[in-house]
């Protein structure tokens, strides 16, 4: 459908096809994030949503017509409806990759 990509801080969302794999978990929780330094996190704070993993990947449903992205250091987002591949950036350093500390 889309190539949708929305990026708050160090967290991307990738649109992804949703998938009718029963090998998949529903987490008890909406944070997509939480900051290594600071503790602050991206979760989702208004609308329905869902935060699914498969094979270590996690996956952000959005049931609702949009639902809000929020963080203590950043602007809210609003994301749309569908199925969100959660990425977490990383950057590289001379000894390797390694994962943003938000």
């Amino acid at each position: 459908m889309k190539s949708f990509r929305f990026r708050q801080g160090d967290v991307l969302l990738v649109w992804a096809e949703p998938s009718a794999n029963s090998d998949q978990s529903k987490l008890p929780h909406l944070v997509l994030a939480e900051g290594e330094v600071t503790g602050h996190k991206h979760q989702i704070t208004q609308g329905q949503a869902e935060l699914i993993e498969k094979d270590g990947i996690l996956f952000l449903k959005i049931l609702s017509e949009t639902a809000t992205l929020s963080h203590e250091e950043h602007q809210p987002i609003q994301i749309p409806q569908g199925t969100w591949m959660v990425r977490i950036q990383r950057e590289y350093e001379p000894t390797g990759p390694r994962l943003v500390a938000d």
